[in-house]
């Protein structure tokens, strides 16, 4: 059983406004040095970090800061060192204190809490993951990933029945009663992001969580995360130095230089349209292929055929749909396969009255994509069909269909090139996955 005030933190978040922004970030400074106050002047207010540094002898962590999360949403803020992102992502808690500016989360403005209102928002709506795990070397993986519920009071036998369900939901089913030292860095990893999960605050602060980990590690944890975003949907604020890690997470990106913001914007938008020259040098290596994807060029399905259902209706239905297949789904409209018109004229042949009872008809192999499938997976999978891509959401419903077609024509418009760029990147894309 939670504490009261786990379940009333709970159901205020069940009950936001999804219109409203869940954490807000305004004006924000944390200026280090004596006397911080004063870079505020309205004298200095078109200064820089090296002006204050030099002249005043202040240094600037974070210099005019504003942005805003929505519930939900993984908010990546990246920058290369001293760009400030780990001082905004500690000071949205305090544990570092900003020097001014407004920080509201879920309705509550973190700046004008006391001490004792500040230790209960930690422990009940917000979970951190760090690089360093900080696992205790004498706990077993149980109990370090229970940590976060034994501080919430959580009596022992809930504890360790929710820690048991959230090692599963990570991959560590299995791995109760090792310890520490017996797991690699990225099973380490995974028990600090059980911890987080355990407590199941809205809210996670990620603070270059795998930047310690090997690169394949490093992908996989990647995975992961997307896996288990699009099952918990939590709100997340991601930290990293890592251009790919921002661009493959990300909702949307913070970039930040020198203290500053230089430019929020979905991935596409910050490498498609850079701001300034920074973003733009910062962006400029990165492949089209593998920033654009699905949810950019998928369509409706144009025809899909429920189980139940027979050849007849199957090829009225494909006919309609000036096409050569369908996509077969059941009650829920969730993607069973593919049906080709052959294989529903053989079908017809057989004499046969429902699908759902003639699987052998279906392609129940077809692969689906999700929405945020990049275009340097999708190029080669629609290379090697006839078909077009079926495409699903986490539950694995239909919402659309990608086509040859659509990824050659978002290729060149986005390059501002011709088609032939369409084909070239295409014909690489394929060169490298047969590769």
């Amino acid at each position: 059983m939670v504490a009261a005030d786990k379940l009333s933190a709970t159901a205020a978040a069940s009950e936001w406004d999804d219109a409203q922004p869940y954490i807000r970030v305004n004006a924000v400074w944390k200026v280090f040095g004596r006397n911080p106050e004063r870079v505020l002047d309205p004298q200095y207010a078109d200064k820089d970090k090296s002006y204050f540094q030099g002249e005043l002898g202040n240094v600037i962590g974070l210099q005019d800061v504003s942005f805003s999360v929505n519930r939900g949403e993984t908010f990546v803020i990246m920058g290369l060192s001293g760009s400030g992102k780990s001082t905004m992502v500690r000071c949205l808690i305090r544990l570092i204190e900003p020097t001014a500016g407004e920080i509201v989360i879920a309705g509550e403005d973190i700046t004008g809490m006391s001490d004792r209102e500040l230790i209960a928002f930690r422990r009940n709506k917000i979970a951190m993951v760090f690089q360093h795990y900080g696992l205790m070397p004498h706990r077993s993986v149980l109990d370090n990933a229970g940590w976060g519920l034994e501080v919430q009071g959580v009596k022992k036998a809930a504890r360790e029945a929710r820690t048991r369900e959230v090692l599963h939901l990570v991959g560590l089913g299995g791995w109760e009663d090792a310890y520490p030292r017996q797991l690699s860095g990225g099973m380490q990893q995974r028990v600090g992001l059980a911890r987080a999960l355990a407590v199941d605050t809205d809210i996670l602060l990620m603070d270059e969580p795998f930047s310690g980990l090997d690169p394949l590690i490093r992908r996989q944890m990647q995975d992961e995360l997307l896996r288990l975003q699009t099952e918990l949907q939590k709100t997340i604020v991601f930290i990293t130095h890592d251009l790919n890690e921002a661009l493959k997470l990300g909702d949307r990106i913070a970039i930040m230089h020198d203290g500053q913001v230089a430019q929020i914007g979905s991935p596409e938008d910050i490498v498609l349209r850079p701001e300034d020259e920074y973003v733009g040098d910062f962006t400029q290596d990165v492949r089209l292929e593998t920033v654009l994807n699905a949810s950019k060029v998928m369509v409706t399905p144009k025809a899909t055929v429920m189980g139940h259902q027979g050849p007849r209706a199957a090829l009225h239905t494909i006919g309609s749909s000036d096409g050569d297949a369908a996509w077969m789904v059941d009650g829920q409209e969730r993607y069973m396969g593919l049906l080709s018109i052959t294989s529903a004229e053989r079908a017809l042949r057989a004499g046969v009255k429902r699908f759902d009872e003639a699987w052998q008809y279906v392609d129940r192999e077809y692969q689906a994509v999700e929405p945020t499938t990049t275009f340097d997976r999708l190029i080669p999978m629609a290379m090697s069909s006839d078909w077009p891509i079926p495409v699903v959401d986490g539950g694995n419903v239909l919402v659309g269909e990608v086509h040859r077609s659509a990824l050659a024509e978002a290729l060149a418009e986005t390059s501002g090139a011709d088609q032939d760029y369409a084909a070239n990147a295409a014909a690489n894309a394929a060169l490298a996955a047969e590769a």
